[in-house]
């Protein structure tokens, strides 16, 4: 089973790298550096220029696997809706009932992030806190309708499809599926985000979680008991 999630590899748009950085050590150590980076400065204020005084590097090295910033910023979000992707797929597919499915997926996608051992170059946690802080700023631009026809976002689609799928298997009937599954997605994002800077907007605290709140969320809109 260890050797099974050592060979996962979370597959990437080929087009937000110009060399895809898993082919080399220089690559995953330019994506390894940059969660830290980002994490520890904020995007603003992170450049690629201080990222090659951090590995020792060149900074056109940089911009040989990515073409700015921003396109660094996609693939980082790419990949963590990969790996959450992975994660959902390989913790419910073997439940059939359900309910019981779906409570499990809001489980995934709702839960505090751990590290992976499986990915021995991204720490999951500090990228689930850059995706919870930053990842509005890959899509609020004015190019995000090119970039969608180009597939920059299709893996979050695609996780948002499959919440969606799992909805209308509990619920058949009911007609807001897909909202419902990206309000889940999303909604645990701005929760933890809450959570971090404005406790007095949320419920949400150490003792009620957010996975606790969508899961109550769901189960009362799609009026099925829990397990039921």
């Amino acid at each position: 089973m260890e050797r099974l999630f050592q060979s996962v590899r979370i597959t990437i748009n080929d087009k937000l790298y110009v060399k895809d950085p898993e082919s080399s050590n220089l690559g995953k150590r330019i994506v390894e550096e940059s969660i830290f980076m980002i994490n520890d400065f904020g995007f603003e204020s992170f450049t690629f220029k201080k990222l090659g005084q951090k590995i020792g590097s060149n900074e056109s090295s940089i911009y040989r696997y990515f073409e700015n910033k921003h396109k660094l910023l996609l693939y980082l979000a790419s990949w963590y809706w990969g790996w959450l992707e992975y994660q959902l797929v390989f913790a419910t597919n073997s439940i059939p009932e359900a309910n019981s499915k779906l409570e499990r997926a809001i489980e995934i996608v709702t839960q505090a992030t751990e590290i992976d051992l499986a990915f021995t170059h991204i720490n999951e946690v500090l990228l689930n806190k850059i995706v919870i802080n930053e990842y509005s700023k890959s899509y609020l631009t004015k190019e995000v309708d090119q970039e969608n026809k180009d597939g920059y976002f299709v893996i979050y689609k695609r996780l948002v499809n499959r919440m969606s799928l799992m909805i209308n298997e509990v619920n058949p009937d009911y007609p807001y599926s897909s909202s419902l599954a990206s309000t889940i997605i999303e909604g645990a994002l701005h929760q933890y985000f809450l959570m971090d800077h404005f406790s007095s907007l949320t419920s949400c605290n150490k003792k009620i979680t957010p996975t606790e709140y969508f899961k109550h969320l769901t189960f009362n809109t799609l009026n099925i008991k829990k397990n039921g």
